[in-house]
């Protein structure tokens, strides 16, 4: 960006508005990714209640998904489809926190959005896989001599299923950072604060799922946080830029 001589330079806050009503449209997509992130897990529990999947037992879980098949994919896509609105969020996040420190915002982006995106890349959601939903219908169709090997597949997937991996650490440690960033931010303290809290409950929670379970009830803190933060995303900067102003006109074109 180039000035004119008679002008003084921006200063912080100028350059700082000026950044955020460039980058609007991403933080739009970026709100709306966070509120949906929350509205696709509410209603992934919601289906969670009114037809809850084994989460053990190859067997059973294959002649559950032939009895529940529509609503079986559904969970797995309402569960497993907020990661990808995440990835979204954090690269919002990173871009708002520019302002603040170009390498701590990159930090606080790619730690956030990185455990979320490689998450993607195990096909299980905790609560099932999509892929023993192709297994429930090859298990149904096969005779008695094929459901064997059906089975043990799907063992298999179950078994990765209820594995501890280290993406679920890696988040929560990508929120403490990304949180502690936003303290110095645009975004208000208390929110930065409140991520922070719900990053430290994120990792005692993935540590010690197996040994206390409640903890999982900090996700809702994480999720106020999630709401919190996309409805500052969505209001951060105009929705469109500002009008620059006149040049001052030159004594020279004046008239006497």
């Amino acid at each position: 960006m180039t000035w004119r001589a008679d002008r003084s330079p921006p200063t912080a806050a100028e350059g700082a508005t000026a950044w955020h009503a460039a980058w609007h449209p991403l933080y739009r997509v970026g709100g709306v990714a966070a509120l949906l992130f929350v509205l696709m897990l509410l209603s992934a529990l919601v289906l969670d209640v009114v037809a809850p999947p084994p989460v053990t037992g190859s067997v059973d879980t294959l002649l559950f998904i032939a009895d529940h098949n529509a609503v079986y994919i559904a969970q797995q896509v309402l569960w497993i489809g907020p990661g990808y609105l995440m990835v979204l969020v954090f690269v919002a996040l990173g871009v708002a926190l520019a302002p603040v420190g170009r390498s701590w915002a990159l930090l606080a982006g790619l730690l956030g959005a990185l455990p979320w995106a490689l998450s993607l890349a195990i096909p299980v959601s905790t609560r099932g896989s999509l892929i023993l939903v192709t297994l429930s219908v090859r298990f149904v169709a096969a005779a008695a001599s094929e459901r064997p090997a059906i089975v043990a597949a799907a063992e298999a997937v179950v078994a990765e299923n209820n594995t501890l991996t280290l993406t679920g650490p890696l988040s929560a440690i990508g929120l403490v950072v990304a949180a502690m960033v936003m303290t110095r931010g645009v975004f208000p303290a208390i929110l930065g604060w409140l991520g922070v809290a719900a990053g430290v409950l994120g990792v005692a929670a993935e540590l010690l799922r197996f040994v206390v379970p409640d903890l999982y009830l900090g996700a809702l803190l994480q999720w106020v946080w999630v709401v919190w933060t996309g409805l500052v995303l969505l209001r951060l900067g105009p929705s469109h830029p500002t009008t620059a102003p006149a040049p001052p006109r030159s004594k020279a074109g004046q008239g006497s």
